[in-house]
């Protein structure tokens, strides 16, 4: 699984929160809004995502990044660093190109 890291200690995600005037709560209604499956992320991992502090979370899935920063109508790339190399292919591959038939 794919983990970002927010920019910024999450500045730029509740700056983008002002913008659009909503609070942790409403953006963890407006990602099930925009999530296919309805389920969103919960208020208490947007406040974890947004926060600040200690209990405030610098990463986060793919998955949560997206339907957040998708809820605020923002780009993916603002808020979070994008990951260099997957790890999660890097190991499965061998040197001539092949798939590993595990």
């Amino acid at each position: 699984m794919t983990d970002l890291v927010r920019k910024g200690e999450g500045k730029p995600l509740r700056d983008a929160m002002k913008r659009r005037r909503v609070t942790q709560a409403e953006l963890a209604a407006l990602t099930r809004a925009v999530d296919v499956r309805g389920q969103g992320v919960s208020v208490a991992t947007v406040i974890k995502v947004t926060g600040s502090g200690r209990t405030a979370a610098e990463k986060c899935r793919l998955r949560t990044a997206w339907l957040i920063t998708t809820a605020l109508d923002e780009p993916l790339q603002q808020h979070f660093d994008m990951p260099s190399v997957s790890t999660d292919t890097v190991g499965r591959c061998k040197d001539d190109g092949d798939s590993d038939p595990r």
